[in-house]
Formats: C-alpha cells, structure tokens, sequence
C-alpha cells in the first residue's frame, strides 16, 4: 500500500500550523486550513498567529513564493493564554463550549478555570462569557 501524497502534504502544513485553533484563517482550525491549501483552495497568508514566519514556511512547503501573512484577518500577538478571574466567574460553561481544545475546566454554577498547558491563546472564549470574566495574559510571564 503506498502513501497518499496528498495526505502527507496535509500532515506537513498542519505541523507547520501553529495549533491555535482560533479560525483566523477563516477555517474551523489549523488542520481543516492545511487540507485548504493542500488542495489549493487557501493561501499561505491567512494565519495571523504564524506571522511572517509561518506564511514563509508554508511557502516553501509549497513551493511557491512567500508574501507576508494578511493583516486584515488580526494582529500577530505573543503567546497569549486564558485566565479566568474568579471572583467573577458565575458557571455559566459557556466559555468551556467555546473552547477548541478543552482547555477550560469546571461545571455548571461552579468556578472555572483554564489548563495552562493545554490553552492555545486562541481568545475564543473571551466574547463567549456573559460576565467578560476572561482575560488574555502573555504566557512567559506564567510560572
């Protein structure tokens, strides 16, 4: 049985992808992005988290010419990662829902709070919660 080139393409450009899931590039996360371009219906510039430096990669994955990646879908930032401020927090799950990656934790009427390893910094929750009890904090300032 041999490989599928077309398989192995995606799994390349999904590695390449920085993970955060955050729909930036207009698709529901950074595989369904990467099987976008691999069937040359994306460009290598919609990935705001990858920055330059991830539209360049991509490029020569592709082997077609680099541009910088597109401003107009959001601003490159520092690895960011969720906090919820507890004494706000009502349990309302609607940020745990949101979440992509599972990376938020609690039950209904119950406080929640973010696994910082596993929090992409994708912001998604943010305008999920009623109480705008998340914020976004710069993740090398963590312990």
């Amino acid at each position: 049985m041999s490989a599928n080139p077309t398989r192995n393409l995606v799994e390349r450009l999904d590695r390449l992808l920085p993970q955060t899931q955050c729909g930036q590039c207009g698709y529901d996360g950074c595989r369904p992005y990467a099987e976008a371009m691999a069937a040359g219906d994306a460009d290598i510039d919609r990935c705001p988290p990858g920055g330059d430096a991830g539209a360049r990669a991509l490029a020569r994955l592709l082997d077609v010419a680099p541009k910088p990646y597109d401003r107009g879908r959001g601003v490159r930032k520092p690895p960011l990662v969720a906090l919820v401020v507890e004494a706000d927090c009502i349990g309302c799950t609607k940020c745990i829902q949101a979440c992509p990656v599972d990376a938020i934790i609690g039950a209904s009427k119950l406080m929640h709070v973010v696994a910082e390893p596993l929090c992409t910094g994708c912001e998604l929750c943010v305008p999920a919660c009623p109480v705008d009890c998340i914020v976004m904090v710069d993740a090398a300032s963590r312990p």
